[in-house]
């Protein structure tokens, strides 16, 4: 007996009751599945959506109410039980015709009665391999799948401690020009919270800006982005909350997504509050240029 699948479930069909007794004698002589009987269509089914996981189904094609085909087909509509391999068994004459209606819906082979032992065993044992190769395929991409999300999210946190605790202001802004994502550091120059700078467009926050404005001056934006990739340290102002203009460095950067198309602009400001005062614009204008 093959030990290694005693883990494995198989449900087989038969209208006929010795039949049922000799193909679970046969497959529990060389066999450790677990084995489930079905004695019509109708028995198969309920089994089969009943038990937590049916691995394999051996059955038979010629029943009476509903035949083999129709169990098949009536497996293959429902979503639990729409992956069970199918082993199908006849004695039908019309061998080449029902062996083509049986892999139409869906059988994965089809023996011939009366059974060759050794032929159904080796049936048996293959399938069992194959599945037993899915899972631990599946196992592996679903390890796999696990550690590169736990990846990611470590990559994730990672980026997001470095923006929350950087001292100059980050703004992300989508294709229309409107802010998507702040950091504590804008929030603190603009006096707004980050859940009212959310929203808000490029015209709302810049000085230069008239709203309505903001798209086109946005567009313009882009097309440098664009063709440059990123654009740094230009001077401008913030208009915070209270009216306060905040003098700023600020560099603009394309954000690309996985295609590799730009899907909006990433903006680090730096508050210059402090370094402009009189007599300083000249070393400011050439740090600027440099």
């Amino acid at each position: 007996m093959t030990k290694k699948y005693a883990s494995f479930k198989l449900l087989i069909v038969d209208d006929n009751e010795h039949n049922l007794f000799s193909l679970r004698t046969l497959i529990e002589k060389h066999v450790a599945a677990e084995v489930f009987e079905a004695s019509s269509g109708q028995v198969a089914l309920d089994i089969a959506l009943s038990e937590p996981r049916i691995d394999l189904i051996i059955l038979d094609v010629q029943m009476p109410e509903m035949d083999g085909f129709q169990t098949a087909s009536m497996l293959k509509i429902r979503k639990k039980t729409q992956d069970i391999p199918i082993i199908f068994l006849t004695a039908a004459f019309k061998t080449e015709e029902f062996q083509k209606k049986g892999y139409d819906v869906g059988a994965v082979d089809y023996l011939l009665k009366p059974i060759d032992d050794n032929q159904l065993i080796n049936k048996i044992c293959s399938s069992f391999r194959l599945i037993e190769k899915e899972r631990e395929l599946n196992q592996i991409l679903e390890t796999k799948v696990a550690e590169r999300t736990a990846e990611l999210a470590r990559e994730k946190r990672h980026i997001e401690n470095i923006y929350q605790h950087m001292g100059e202001a980050l703004l992300m802004l989508d294709m229309e020009g409107l802010i998507t994502l702040v950091n504590p550091a804008a929030c603190h120059m603009l006096n707004y919270t980050s859940d009212a700078l959310i929203g808000m467009s490029v015209g709302d926050v810049f000085e230069e800006e008239e709203p309505e404005q903001a798209q086109a001056f946005f567009g313009t934006w882009l097309e440098a982005l664009i063709m440059a990739g990123a654009l740094k340290r230009i001077d401008a102002c913030f208009i915070a909350r209270d009216g306060r203009r905040v003098p700023i460095l600020f560099s603009r950067t394309a954000l690309r997504d996985d295609a590799g198309d730009v899907c909006g602009i990433i903006c680090i400001a730096k508050d210059m509050t402090g370094y402009v005062k009189e007599g300083q614009g000249e070393a400011i204008d050439s740090e600027l240029s440099d």
